[in-house]
């Protein structure tokens, strides 16, 4: 990562923008294209301007039609136009399989390391408001089981600038993830352009009691009550920020440290991304567990619709804390308790927050 400098606050979404405006200026061949990049809201603010500042030619809406569009953005990677293409929910994508999983992640591979595709490809996924079974899917999993691809997913402002300009510059496909209540966070981010290595995770906090990893919103969610259960646990925190590659060194260094890890998984249960981290200790950490690993994920059935069904499908801060209770064997006062979590309470349960105004 190159040295950094300056700093300022901006938001997860102007972060992305801002790297965006960044590359292409860097990479006069980057085209950025995506269904609905030129529309009033700009795919939730993170196309602005764009089009304004480096031409239609360059920054253009597309068909509604996913697999196609993937195979003419292959084939401009391979003739020397690297791109970023943006779906508005990573659901729709899941019609461009063929394109991603037959020719864009093999391609490197088939042709001996002499034919690459510089392709990144946004995709936006989340929760709550109704989304329902076909707008909320964190299919992160999926992505990662193929070989030939990466899997990018960031948690605040500052990754999500150096991550996404990492993405671009890589030589071959990125699947670049950004859940949507992360859009209106903010946090120091410099001016200045810079990538964040891909594979490399972020220790939050070093502690001897038990390792927590975890990705994406479950990160912001496990942040709010990382102060609290330091008043009497050391934990030793990691942000995956990668999932593929994904960085078992860390990993594996403080599960030998503390004997104890925890995952926490916006996906669901079955075949998880917490899945492979549990495997991977399993055959790695064995003989340095106190106990078995445990995992916080949504269930394995399809998110309702519904506002009083999701009231009990996503994992709250008291499901996370009462699991990190049985596995220390340290009792919180309940009075306590009780009076910390109705700090975080809303009157809706599917928004991050009563501030919280978008994007849908």
């Amino acid at each position: 990562m190159a040295s950094i400098n300056k700093k300022r606050t901006i938001s997860f979404v102007d972060a992305i923008n801002e790297s965006l405006h960044l590359e292409m200026k860097r990479n006069k061949n980057l085209l950025c294209y995506g269904l609905g990049i030129n529309d009033p809201k700009k795919i939730f603010g993170t196309t602005k301007n764009l089009e304004k500042k480096f031409g239609s030619n360059r920054v253009f809406d597309i068909p509604n039609s996913e697999n196609s569009i993937l195979g003419i953005g292959i084939g401009l990677a391979m003739s020397g136009y690297p791109n970023v293409v943006t779906h508005q929910r990573l659901d729709f994508f899941l019609l461009a399989f063929d394109q991603l999983i037959n020719s864009a992640s093999k391609w490197f591979y088939m042709f001996g390391k002499n034919s690459n595709i510089p392709i990144t490809i946004r995709l936006v996924v989340g929760r709550g408001w109704g989304q329902g079974p076909t707008h909320s899917q964190n299919l992160q999993s999926v992505f990662s089981h193929f070989p030939g691809l990466k899997v990018v997913i960031p948690t605040n402002p500052f990754d999500a600038k150096g991550l996404l300009s990492a993405s671009i510059r890589d030589p071959n496909p990125v699947i670049f993830i950004e859940h949507r209540w992360l859009h209106n966070t903010i946090g120091d981010v410099p001016k200045e352009n810079y990538t964040v290595n891909l594979g490399n995770a972020k220790k939050i906090s070093s502690g001897k009691n038990l390792t927590v990893i975890s990705m994406s919103y479950m990160t912001v969610e496990f942040l709010k009550i990382l102060k609290f259960l330091q008043k009497k646990i050391s934990i030793d925190f990691i942000d995956l920020r990668s999932i593929k590659p994904l960085d078992i060194k860390t990993i594996k260094k403080s599960v030998k440290k503390t004997g104890k890890v925890l995952v926490l998984d916006t996906g669901f249960k079955f075949n998880s991304i917490s899945s492979e981290i549990i495997t991977q200790i399993n055959e790695n950490c064995f003989n340095f567990l106190k106990e078995q690993p445990k995992r916080i994920t949504v269930p394995n059935i399809p998110e309702p619709a519904s506002f009083g069904l999701t009231k009990y499908y996503y994992p709250s801060l008291k499901n996370i804390i009462d699991e990190v209770s049985l596995m220390t064997k340290i009792k919180f006062n309940q009075k306590e308790l009780k009076l910390f979590l109705n700090t975080f309470k809303s009157k809706y349960h599917d928004v991050p927050g009563d501030w919280f105004k978008g994007p849908f």
